[in-house]
């Protein structure tokens, strides 16, 4: 699964809620555009996502296998861009 499909799942689902709504936008606008988007912008949609309750929605619309597929496509991505803290 793609980053622009897991983008767009939330975004369908999540029509309801403003927040989640809103960072799946941004997210699917900068993916369209050839963008990736930033990591804070695809962990905040999935916070959102999780906190108003659109994962059930996107279990009972999707399956669990493409649930768990869209969640970690959008986590493979957060863990990639993600900068790494320096040790000491």
């Amino acid at each position: 699964m793609t980053l622009t499909e897991a983008a767009r799942m939330i975004l369908t689902e999540s029509t309801a809620h403003p927040e989640p709504m809103r960072t799946a936008r941004h997210a699917c606008d900068e993916c369209v555009a050839g963008r990736t988007p930033a990591h804070r912008v695809l962990s905040g949609m999935l916070r959102e996502a999780a906190r108003k309750g659109v994962y059930p929605a996107l279990r009972e619309r999707y399956g669990e296998r493409a649930f768990e597929d869209m969640v970690m496509a959008i986590a493979r991505e957060v863990d990639r861009r993600a900068p790494v803290p320096a040790r000491r």
